[in-house]
């Protein structure tokens, strides 16, 4: 299961951690995803928040980690995605950011990330798209209210 919830930059919900953060970076009309090894499908950048980093330090740094890529300024903060991970039924927030470049860098693949790809929303890709990232890559370019989904990740 997926919610999403517009809320406040640094006042997260409290009913769950608060261990990850994701971002949609958007080059004209396409945003970038990445191909997870383990998982084996595309994905927004993102991943765990380090103890000495603020959620945007660490989506600005999955992002980098994960694809090369860099934001031409600032990451704007889009809200918090409450999840329940599968097998174990685990609850836990990601907080999401949205950006834009202008400047495609070169990608190397890790043990994690197997390829990046810029996805205009609508074609299919090779090893498929999770669900829940699709959601969430759409609310990085919408705006609107929070929404809910039931959608699993994991």
């Amino acid at each position: 299961m997926a919610s999403f919830a517009r809320g406040t930059e640094g006042a997260p919900p409290l009913d769950a951690p608060l261990p990850a953060a994701l971002v949609g970076i958007w080059r004209a009309d396409r945003v970038l995803m990445v191909f997870d090894r383990f998982r084996q499908g595309w994905e927004l950048p993102g991943g765990r928040i380090e103890e000495d980093e603020s959620p945007r330090q660490a989506a600005a740094r999955e992002l980098l980690e994960e694809s090369g890529q860099v934001p031409d300024g600032p990451l704007r903060f889009v809200g918090y995605a409450g999840f329940v991970l599968a097998p174990d039924r685990r609850a836990e927030y990601a907080a999401l950011f949205a950006g834009r470049t202008t400047d495609i860098r070169d990608f190397r693949a890790t043990d994690e990330i197997a390829a990046i790809r810029w996805w205009n929303l609508r074609e299919v890709l090779p090893g498929g798209v999770q669900p829940l990232d699709a959601y969430l890559a759409r609310l990085t370019r919408e705006s609107g209210s929070g929404l809910s989904h039931g959608l699993r990740r994991g």
